[in-house]
């Protein structure tokens, strides 16, 4: 029988792991991705591919990412971005949730046990 996760989405705590990253003149920040491994070797040669990615956050993004710190949890970001951006952030929670699933995904953020 499988175990029921009944951990609400929204009382994840995000944390940043060792991703170098900048805020821009106008406070958007990119992330510095280093490809690492045997497979993205092989393409930096083959194909001329970069040794590090710059991925650029949207203005909710650059907002959020700096509040990351290993204690709020995504329902505490959402009342900062709810206070600062308002409607514009609406639908609020599932945007957010979205948000962290894709930096889940590519592994830019970890989650405290």
């Amino acid at each position: 029988m499988k175990k029921k996760n009944d951990t609400n989405y929204l009382d994840k705590i995000p944390v940043h792991p060792d991703i170098l990253w900048k805020t821009d003149e106008n406070g958007i920040v990119t992330l510095e991705i280093e490809n690492k491994g045997a497979m993205n070797r092989i393409a930096q040669k083959l194909f001329k591919k970069p040794k590090i990615s710059y991925i650029h956050l949207d203005k909710t993004g650059s907002f959020v990412w700096p509040l990351i710190d290993g204690k709020r949890s995504i329902a505490d970001l959402a009342k900062d971005v709810d206070e600062r951006f308002g409607e514009e952030a609406h639908p609020l929670y599932e945007r957010l949730a979205q948000f962290f699933k894709v930096l889940d995904s590519y592994k830019f953020i970890d989650w405290v046990e």
